[in-house]
């Protein structure tokens, strides 16, 4: 009682941003996930440096970043089935050790010298496939470590600011290491990342749920998934409006490498900043959607966020000087993290729990399975005409994409009424504003 009435004092402080740590689980996995994405960061940004270095191929970065996030698009909705029905801790302890193995060999065949473009494709095949089963059941398993549901909404927020704020961390780790070092070490060091989430996922205490859909076969429990989502326009409209802007906003960091060594004329080090600027925009997202208490108005929040970031996008696009250029991608990171945000937040409110594995599936599969598609039309579209113009190509479709979801939302904001009626997130009575349950 007494952590209760905690949260009531100082409300719109750091009890009320940080409430979701008051749980044990999800306390240990905020830590240990912490530290394994500042190794992530790490390896993205120095497999991306070691790509161009070795090719000097804006269409080989774009292949890259195709091989690592294509398996997402095609496993996921499977992988949802599986979350559903098996025990998502066990998943996920199982799909951090196999990424942790990737890591390893990586950081091997770097550092002796033998590491050639199509290890790299297959390596990042192999841990595209791990993260299509791991992304999906980490989104459905934050219901389960968060016990009262009103935090699900903050725990969300705050794994948002952990996304981020290991991408403010480990680009600048990985610029200063890269250029000492090299890029073999950034892949060690993620490896060993790896072991602080697995050992706070080990060390949580997960109640025993048995789940109603376990007997259901994988293809019929798919296609329950896809009819259940898209049957619903207020669900749909939020993952088709996530996998276009994932789409057409892929390149922002697939040619970041170009724009840092080519058009700002830097190193591995400007890179490193340039995405460690997305990092801090993303962080200030995080922080403001931590401090909400609800869900209503996210809606609109989803429609404005995307905007910003398309024309952050355009004008980062033309900029020529290095703290222009990081302003802008602070702008760009905003609107992206608060657009993603906000949708998983929206999704995993309205969502019946036999279905969240299913639904969380398609929300990475429009998040994560459609970004390889825009690595390699971004690429591809580069080298033709350039890394600017296909920016502003993408910025200018986002900011199209903002104005139709717009439009869309009074009707969605009816549908949704009901549903946050039942769960009592909206009286009966009330004129309201949903976020695109909105």
């Amino acid at each position: 009682m007494e952590l209760d009435k905690s949260r009531l004092v100082d409300p719109k402080g750091f009890r009320l941003i940080f409430r979701a740590l008051t749980h044990r689980n999800y306390r240990l996995f905020f830590g240990g996930q912490g530290i394994s994405l500042i190794g992530t960061w790490m390896q993205q940004i120095a497999m991306s440096w070691l790509v161009y270095r070795m090719t000097n191929s804006a269409f080989l970065l774009g292949l890259i970043g195709f091989s690592s996030q294509i398996c997402s698009f095609f496993f996921s909705p499977f992988a949802g089935v599986l979350s559903d029905r098996w025990n998502r801790h066990h998943i996920l302890v199982a799909t951090q050790s196999l990424a942790l193995v990737q890591a390893f060999i990586l950081a091997y065949l770097t550092i002796t010298g033998t590491i050639a473009v199509h290890h790299l494709i297959i390596l990042s095949l192999f841990l595209g496939f791990v993260n299509a089963f791991d992304i999906p059941t980490r989104q459905a398993f934050v219901v389960e470590m968060v016990e009262k549901r009103e935090d699900l909404g903050n725990a969300i927020a705050l794994n948002s600011f952990l996304f981020n704020g290991a991408r403010l961390v480990g680009p600048s780790i990985a610029g200063i290491l890269i250029s000492i070092l090299g890029e073999g070490l950034c892949f060690f060091l993620n490896g060993l990342s790896f072991l602080a989430v697995i050992i706070a996922l080990l060390s949580m205490k997960i109640p025993s749920n048995k789940r109603e859909s376990e007997k259901i076969q994988i293809l019929q429990g798919v296609k329950e998934g896809f009819i259940y989502a898209f049957g619903f326009p207020p669900i749909r409209s939020i993952i088709l409006f996530l996998g276009w802007i994932s789409l057409v906003g892929t390149a922002n960091t697939t040619l970041m490498p170009v724009f840092a060594k080519d058009i700002l004329h830097g190193d591995s080090q400007t890179y490193g900043f340039l995405m460690a600027a997305i990092g801090v925009g993303a962080i200030i997202g995080a922080i403001f959607l931590a401090s909400r208490r609800s869900v209503l108005g996210l809606g609109r929040i989803i429609a404005i966020a995307s905007g910003i970031f398309g024309i952050g996008l355009i004008s980062f696009s033309l900029s020529q000087t290095l703290w222009l250029s990081m302003f802008l991608l602070l702008l760009t990171g905003l609107g992206m993290m608060v657009h993603m945000a906000s949708s998983n937040t929206i999704l995993q409110t309205m969502v019946d729990d036999d279905k969240r594995g299913r639904v969380m599936s398609l929300f990475a599969m429009a998040f994560m399975g459609m970004a390889p598609f825009g690595s390699l039309a971004g690429g591809s579209l580069a080298g033709m005409i350039g890394a600017p113009t296909t920016l502003i190509i993408g910025g200018a479709t986002c900011l199209l994409g903002s104005f139709l979801f717009m439009k869309k939302l009074p009707s969605l904001r009816k549908m949704g009424r009901p549903i946050y009626i039942k769960k009592g997130i909206l009286s009966e009575k009330a004129e309201i504003e949903i976020p695109t349950q909105n």
